[in-house]
């Protein structure tokens, strides 16, 4: 057990410039960009100060939540990335024959890539979104106390606010995490064989298979008018719920367990377990790949 919590401690500190510095960078200039925006008169504080007075809990949670979601994206693309990248990292530095030495089964090293990609690295970035909801409220609540509409007990709902946003944040990463871990299994376990040219392979392989389905089964009147093309159409969208559309024309405050449940009760679970098992599979026959790849 400690091998194998060693392995994904090692994937943190080999891409913890994707996953940790660099949107710390990120947080950095957009949190330095925004303050010289008012010290040199880009920004009317009056009417900053004066906007979060008009609505400051919503404002608030659309400014956190359209944040939140953002950081989910870039979490998203570079997850892919890295599994395209990670899974193939050993044998391009030539340390495969090292890390074959270790107790540890091909199986094992590569589900501690997976385990890095579902727990270490999205929770940093988890945590950086978390920072920048602080971030985004200190500034608000700055420019509503230069124009004196700020008080400290707006401080107080804002701060029930900012949990509120941030559950619904971590429930969304994690049902977005189970729905596209086929993607990631699947990119990694090409990774194995293609390095990173499973990049394109993972993005070209739905249309390679609904073409060869419109070749042999036929279908509509183009190979993207099949049975297959329609399921990874609905399979690569994200999970969603129509309650965030109720946020812009419902004055009622934003329920973060609204939201958690109606995105649970609207979730495919019989898909999302299914790809647990694609993913799994193809993990498995990744290491079977490494195994006999590096024996020859």
């Amino acid at each position: 057990m400690k091998a194998f919590a060693a392995l994904v401690h090692r994937e943190f500190l080999e891409h913890r410039g994707a996953f940790f510095t660099g949107p710390l960078i990120l947080v950095g200039i957009l949190f330095a960009a925004t303050i010289l925006a008012f010290t040199v008169g880009r920004v009317d504080a009056r009417f900053s100060g004066a906007l979060f007075t008009l609505a400051p809990l919503r404002v608030y949670e659309v400014g956190f939540l359209g944040l939140g979601f953002g950081w989910l994206l870039y979490l998203l693309v570079v997850l892919v990335f890295y599994c395209a990248d990670g899974f193939a990292a050993d044998k391009r530095n030539n340390a495969m024959l090292f890390w074959k030495s270790m107790p540890v089964s091909d199986f094992r090293m590569l589900l501690s890539k997976l385990t890095a990609a579902l727990t270490i690295l999205p929770g940093t970035v988890f945590g950086i979104t978390l920072l920048s909801g602080l971030l985004l409220y200190g500034v608000a609540f700055t420019t509503m106390l230069i124009t004196g509409t700020g008080s400290w007990a707006i401080l107080g709902n804002i701060a029930s606010v900012y949990g509120q946003v941030a559950f619904a944040i971590l429930v969304t990463l994690v049902c977005g995490l189970l729905w596209y871990l086929p993607l990631m299994g699947i990119a990694g376990g090409l990774a194995t064989a293609l390095g990173r040219w499973a990049i394109p392979v993972s993005a070209l392989l739905p249309a390679l298979i609904s073409l060869l389905e419109w070749v042999t089964l036929g279908g509509g009147i183009h190979p993207f008018a099949t049975k297959s093309w329609a399921y990874f159409q609905d399979r690569l969208s994200p999970p969603n719920t129509d309650y965030l559309d109720s946020l812009f024309v419902d004055e009622a405050p934003f329920s973060a367990f609204t939201y958690a449940t109606t995105l649970i009760e609207q979730m495919d679970w019989l898909q999302a377990g299914l790809g647990v098992l694609v993913a799994l599979a193809a993990l498995y026959i990744a290491s079977e790949y490494r195994r006999r790849a590096a024996a020859n």
